[in-house]
C-alpha cells in the first residue's frame, strides 16, 4: 500500500463517508453456486453519493497483471493506494481477464472503503470449487495392491479417481500395464 505524506484530512473525509453508507446488500445471484453477492454496479450506486458528500474520489485501472485502487480527498489530494495482483486461469483470454477484473474491483472497492457488505459469494464459490485433496499412490504396500490390481484386469482410471500418482509411480503402472 502506498499512500500521501498525511492523510489527516482523508481519514476525517472517510469517517464522515461512513456516516452515509449504511450495510449494502445483496442484488445478483450467483445460480453456479447458488448464492447471493452485491454486484459491482450495485456497490458502485451504493457508493456513489457518500463519496461525493465526503469529499472523495475513488479510481481503479488494470497494471499489468494487477488492479490499482486510489482513494483520493478531492480537496487535498491526500491518498491511498493499493495494488491487488490478479491471478487469470486462463493466459491470453480477454473474458477471463476481465472477469479477473470486475471481481478484484468489487473486492478492492469494499476493501479500501471498509465497506459493509452482506457477501459471502467468494467463500461460497471457492467451497464449492475446492475437491478434496487425494491422496498420494506412493511405493509401498499401497502400490503393490496397485499392481496386483492391475495385473487382474483392473483399470488404471479407477486407481487414477483415487489416488495422485507422480511420474515415477506412473512409469511403474505403466510399465505393468505394458507387461499385460
Amino acid at each position: 500500500m502506498e499512500r500521501s505524506e498525511t492523510i489527516i484530512n482523508l481519514s476525517k473525509a472517510l469517517a464522515k463517508f461512513h456516516s452515509f453508507v449504511g450495510k449494502i446488500g445483496k442484488d445478483a445471484n450467483n445460480p453456479f453456486f447458488k448464492s447471493s453477492y452485491a454486484s459491482l454496479p450495485h456497490i458502485l450506486d451504493e457508493i456513489s453519493d457518500p463519496l461525493e458528500k465526503a469529499g472523495l474520489i475513488i479510481t481503479q485501472f488494470p497494471d499489468g497483471t494487477g488492479l490499482i485502487t486510489i482513494l483520493i480527498h478531492s480537496e487535498t489530494g491526500e491518498y491511498l493506494q493499493a495494488k491487488y495482483d490478479m491471478p487469470v486461469a486462463k493466459a491470453n483470454d480477454p473474458q477471463a481477464l476481465g472477469s479477473a477484473i470486475s471481481y478484484a474491483r468489487r473486492y478492492a472497492v469494499s476493501s479500501i472503503l471498509s465497506l459493509k457488505i452482506a457477501d459471502d459469494d467468494g467463500e461460497k464459490a471457492m467451497a464449492a470449487v475446492r475437491k478434496p485433496e487425494k491422496e498420494w499412490l506412493n511405493k509401498g504396500e499401497k502400490l503393490d495392491k496397485a499392481m496386483e490390481y492391475l495385473k487382474t484386469g483392473g483399470k488404471i482410471e479407477v486407481i487414477e479417481k483415487k489416488y495422485s500418482i507422480n511420474k515415477e509411480v506412473r512409469e511403474i503402472l505403466n510399465t505393468v500395464i505394458k507387461q499385460l
